[in-house]
């Protein structure tokens, strides 16, 4: 199971966000890709944060609470440490970090110049091991 790498089981085009976007188009975006939250990117397709739907949320309930204009994603994102996974991990690596306290989501980093190259889930990694053991039943 060590050999079954991240980069075969990502989603190689998830919703990405960039810090200026409005919180509305985010929440489309969302709601598009059945995403529960993604990366926040730079110019160089870095990750510099993350905005959930639990942020978005948030930000459009205070929004229209105070009948403010709306937020931008820098306005209510996750700045800091955001963990990240690279392209070449195992899944069973992966795995092992998604307990109850970790993130469900992870963006996928290149493992070269770490540029955001996909997204993994906890439903993408246990559909992994879900394969890897149903193969290694039909083999017995």
């Amino acid at each position: 199971m060590q050999s079954m790498k991240v980069v075969e089981f990502m989603n190689r085009n998830p919703a990405v966000f960039t810090a200026d976007m409005p919180i509305e188009a985010v929440v489309e975006r969302l709601l598009k890709s059945r995403q529960r939250g993604g990366p926040v990117v730079d110019d160089e397709r870095r990750v510099i944060g993350f905005i959930s739907e639990q942020d978005c949320l948030a930000a459009m309930l205070r929004d229209t609470y105070h009948k403010e204009q709306s937020a931008n994603v820098s306005d209510c994102m996750f700045s800091g440490e955001v963990l990240c996974v690279f392209a070449g991990d195992s899944i069973t690596d992966v795995a092992q970090r998604m307990d109850l306290r970790k993130p469900k989501i992870y963006p996928v980093l290149d493992d070269d110049n770490r540029q955001l190259v996909g997204l993994i889930t906890r439903t993408d990694v246990l559909a992994a091991i879900d394969g890897y053991f149903r193969d290694s039943y039909r083999r017995r």
